[in-house]
């Protein structure tokens, strides 16, 4: 098995369950305070993983550049408004069974771009795949 592997399986679950609480905040929050207390929780646990890097000893994997501190303030920008925009699409009385849909069109995005632009290798199951993720979100109403 891939090294990856486990990662993926670990963040496939928070992702997962961080929409099931996003829909359960959603009927008690305002979009805005909900979205802000969500990304300030996320900031609290990256500073105690940073906290728990430095006391351990293993700085020294932590590697700062301006176009990789760019690149990371569009990603927070993108989390940030995607946030919201959850739980704008649940207040609205969307249901947490769209989730998959999105997020399936959101990782066809990211597959085409990876083909396309990091030079990824591209398989037939991967296109069928991001056929399958298109439709599907296209299909979700």
């Amino acid at each position: 098995m891939a090294a990856w592997f486990w990662y993926a399986l670990v963040a496939t679950i928070l992702y997962g369950a961080h929409q099931i609480f996003t829909r359960l905040a959603s009927d008690h929050i305002g979009d805005g305070v909900g979205g802000f207390v969500v990304e300030a929780t996320a900031a609290l646990t990256i500073l105690l993983y940073l906290v728990y890097l430095w006391v351990s000893g293993n700085w020294g994997s932590q590697r700062f550049s301006l176009i990789g501190f760019n690149y990371s303030v569009l990603t927070g920008v993108c989390v940030g408004a995607g946030t919201v925009a959850f739980f704008l699409l649940f207040q609205r009385g969307g249901p947490l069974s769209a989730v998959p849909a999105i997020l399936a069109g959101g990782a066809a995005i990211m597959a085409i771009v990876g083909i396309l632009f990091f030079h990824e290798d591209g398989s037939w199951q991967r296109y069928l795949g991001i056929a399958f993720a298109l439709i599907g979100l296209l299909l979700m109403r």
